[in-house]
């Protein structure tokens, strides 16, 4: 099972992919490592970003998605176009989408000690740790 960690950050999602092979994590590096909407007050580029996600999951057939989830009040809260960075992934069909928040990842990485592989950069450590927390968490 391939599944797709996200961290949402700024108008940029964050990707990190990683799979389960005989109880050990694996990270699959693949050339795409953000997909970024660019000024969403115009609809087109919404419908663009759209394409390029579906696009993604399509072409690297990930079988589920994790998106590390924000507040959505106080000092720490997701602005507007995360929310809506989050929406496009939630209306994809062909997969399955899961929030989880930080703490539920923090829990799992400590608990199974995700180890970081040098195939990431330092930008999708919580997107990978997002994906490695699905994946264990049963």
């Amino acid at each position: 099972m391939k599944i797709c960690g996200i961290e949402i950050k700024g108008s940029e999602a964050i990707i990190a992919v990683a799979s389960l092979d005989d109880q050990a994590l694996r990270h699959l590096p693949l050339p795409t490592k953000k997909i970024a909407l660019d000024d969403d007050d115009e609809a087109a580029n919404v419908k663009v970003f759209a394409a390029q996600v579906a696009s993604f999951i399509r072409e690297n057939a990930i079988d589920r998605i994790v998106i590390k989830k924000r507040s959505k009040k106080g000092e720490f809260s997701g602005g507007p176009t995360t929310f809506k960075i989050e929406g496009v992934f939630q209306l994809l069909e062909s997969c399955e989408v899961t929030l989880l928040s930080p703490q539920t990842i923090n829990a799992q990485a400590k608990k199974h000690n995700f180890e970081l592989p040098g195939t990431l950069n330092k930008y999708q450590h919580e997107a990978y740790k997002a994906a490695c927390s699905a994946l264990m968490k049963k």
